[in-house]
């Protein structure tokens, strides 16, 4: 079983930044998983795909979100991180943490937080 409590979330201007965490407890790594991402679903919309990384560090990330958005582990700590820059209000959205198995071409995550509210907006 595995834990994960989000954190970071908020209201933010356009243009601004934000860094969300996410805490792990418990098996993270076991079971065949072996990443960690983040996923968001804007009011109205469906849960999409935003990022993650892997055990040996390599990264994947959606279109909408290259090159502003970044994650980020510390091992020691159990944590992963989603710094987002340059932040647009169709960036707007609960905010998910997961764990589960994935390389570069696929990612299928079995654990989700409980979710952190991103808004941005004037």
């Amino acid at each position: 079983q595995v834990q994960l409590v989000e954190s970071g979330g908020g209201l933010v201007q356009p243009g601004g930044s934000l860094r969300l965490s996410c805490a792990a407890s418990g098996s993270i790594f076991s079971r065949g998983r072996n990443a960690m991402g983040w996923y968001r679903q804007a009011p109205g919309k469906q849960r999409e795909f935003v990022g993650t990384i892997t055990s040996g560090g390599v990264r994947n990330y959606a279109d909408s979100v290259k090159g502003r958005f970044t994650i980020s582990r510390d091992n020691a700590k159990n944590t992963v991180y989603l710094q987002m820059n340059s932040l647009k209000p169709e960036d707007t959205a609960v905010y998910y943490c997961t764990a589960g198995s994935g390389s570069v071409t696929y990612y299928s995550p079995d654990s989700w937080g409980q979710g952190t509210q991103v808004t941005v907006s004037s």
